[in-house]
């Protein structure tokens, strides 16, 4: 009595199968690796005027004489709280866009990104370009 069986399994690993997996797992990261840019904040800031022509947005304006603006309106240092939130408006959607003088002190920055911090509001600090 031969009781051996007809079907016979193969015991070799066909590779073809892998490589096209390796292969499409590379090319998926150099596809994504090349959208991935890392941003960094250029330190030299612009020169203080102008005023944004989005109406999603509100430009305060730091000279290097510490002078504040908000949209080429002056604006005492004590009032400055109040007309930022005044020109935000109560549903709080624009963004405020800080633009230092690259001479200006730190501090005065300081005190507008305060404001929008302890109003959470969304603020953009806006730098010169390359």
């Amino acid at each position: 009595m031969n009781l051996k069986g007809r079907n016979k399994v193969d015991p070799s690993f066909n590779m073809s199968s892998m490589t096209d997996i390796v292969f499409l797992l590379l090319i998926f990261f150099m596809l994504t690796s090349t959208l991935v840019t890392v941003s960094a904040i250029d330190v030299l800031l612009p020169k203080a005027g102008g005023k944004t022509e989005n109406n999603t947005s509100v430009a305060v304006t730091v000279t290097d004489k510490s002078s504040f603006y908000i949209d080429k309106t002056k604006v005492s240092n004590s009032n400055l709280e109040r007309e930022i939130l005044s020109k935000v408006g109560a549903d709080k959607r624009k963004t405020v866009v800080i633009r230092g003088d690259q001479n200006v002190p730190y501090k005065n920055v300081m005190k507008v990104i305060d404001i929008a911090n302890r109003n959470k509001l969304k603020m953009i600090l806006a730098v010169k370009g390359k």
